[in-house]
């Protein structure tokens, strides 16, 4: 058998077409930075809120059953037990509660400062809320989102409002 001879392809004659398509921008750009900021910054008020909402309840349910269980915070909160297991543990490393197998969940001092500062933040959000004339039902649901997701500055803008229309 003889052996196929290899031809050369022809070059192309087609000139290279730059794409319409946006440049990537760098690691350092500005614009890059900023949005890697408010990502940044939303991973870290979602991780807050969780543990907020954690210590808040966890202190309701210290006050009205006289402990706070990991049964009480799935039901009320919605989430498997496994979910609570895994966000108690994150709260004992960070400080904020203290807890042993098969045993109620207590707050550290930590925790009761946050819890207190969290129920403060949802109690003048949803008077605020009621004095703009929404119904308690919704004034109740709406504060627990807003609560953990407007600055300090806002927070004492909405005081300050209650003060003087409340």
């Amino acid at each position: 058998m003889a052996a196929k001879k290899k031809t050369a392809r022809p070059k192309s004659t087609k000139k290279t077409v730059k794409s319409a398509r946006p440049r990537r921008p760098d690691a350092g750009d500005e614009t890059v930075a900023k949005q890697a900021a408010r990502h940044s910054k939303t991973r870290r008020d979602h991780s807050a809120e969780i543990a907020e909402d954690y210590v808040e309840l966890i202190s309701q349910l210290a006050r009205t059953l006289g402990e706070a269980r990991t049964v009480d915070l799935a039901d009320r909160l919605g989430v498997s037990h496994v979910t609570v297991t895994k966000t108690i543990s994150r709260l004992q490393r960070d400080g904020l509660v203290r807890s042993a197998p098969y045993r109620s969940i207590f707050l550290t001092e930590e925790g009761q400062r946050l819890a207190r500062l969290a129920e403060q933040r949802h109690e003048l959000v949803v008077s605020f809320l009621r004095s703009l004339g929404v119904n308690p039902t919704d004034a109740e649901s709406d504060a627990e989102g807003i609560e953990h997701h407007v600055s300090e500055a806002t927070m004492e803008a909405i005081r300050n409002f209650v003060k003087t229309h409340g």
